[in-house]
């Protein structure tokens, strides 16, 4: 790698050979200003959280990908990824990490059981300035305009010395067109979420099994929330972080004398 280009980390939860981190490989080659490496599961990982792999050895594997190679496939979960790339594959820290693009939004509570986002959050648990980029589309992510707004966020992010200490930001972008994007918004976690439906069935052995549904529950949808932005044209900005401790609560414990219990 050249010493006179910032190095960025890139990985998701949807595999190595998902088109959203294609195409935000494909938009920094084609700048030109940073190298870049690929580290990423071998497969599927989404809603995955921020386990990691402890009683079993992960394998690591080189990845090609139009005849070319791509990055590192990772047996393992997306925070085992950034884990193996900061520990052991690069030779040492990079400037910035950027997890994504998701296939899907990670907003609300979704933000909990993310991969993308729990990526990027471990990439904030090393030192490393992260960010978590999703498109807010299952069936057809439009990933050009994310791709091209993730490249110039980690440009500004980089030009300002990189984010304040345990700090990731969660980026969810319209799977719209370029010219209907209206804008970008700083924005807060919304209180959306699902509500757990689980279907029973029997399998041809007569053994009994559940398949996981859910129902969409939009809480409290206030006006400076990621999912009012994005439904609404906007890309979100969210700054969260890792640092979990409900500080607005504390003098509330306090007053229950827990500590004389």
């Amino acid at each position: 790698m050249s010493t006179d280009k910032k190095t960025i980390l890139l990985t998701n939860d949807d595999g190595i050979d998902a088109e959203g981190i294609y195409s935000l490989y494909k938009s920094f080659t084609e700048d030109g200003r940073f190298d870049k490496t690929v580290v990423a599961p071998n497969k599927e990982t989404s809603a995955v959280g921020h386990a990691i792999t402890v009683f079993r050895p992960i394998s690591v594997r080189e990845n090609y990908q139009d005849g070319k190679f791509f990055g590192y496939a990772v047996d393992g979960t997306p925070a085992d990824c950034v884990k193996l790339a900061i520990g052991a594959i690069l030779d040492k820290p990079p400037d910035l990490l950027i997890s994504g693009m998701n296939r899907g939004g990670n907003m609300g509570e979704n933000v909990i059981y993310s991969g993308t986002v729990s990526a990027a959050t471990e990439g904030t648990v090393c030192g490393v300035s992260s960010i978590a980029v999703s498109v807010d589309d299952l069936i057809n992510p439009k990933y050009e305009y994310a791709s091209e707004f993730a490249l110039r966020l980690a440009a500004r992010v980089l030009e300002k010395g990189g984010l304040p200490r345990g700090t990731l930001l969660n980026v969810n972008v319209p799977s719209i067109s370029k010219e209907n994007i209206k804008g970008i918004r700083i924005t807060v976690q919304a209180d959306i979420g699902f509500r757990d439906n689980f279907v029973k069935r029997q399998d041809p052995r007569g053994r009994d099994y559940y398949w996981m549904d859910g129902e969409f529950m939009e809480r409290n949808i206030g006006k400076d929330s990621d999912y009012n932005a994005v439904k609404n044209g906007y890309v979100s900005v969210t700054p969260i972080h890792y640092d979990m401790t409900d500080y607005k609560t504390m003098d509330l414990f306090r007053s229950w004398d827990i500590e004389n219990i």
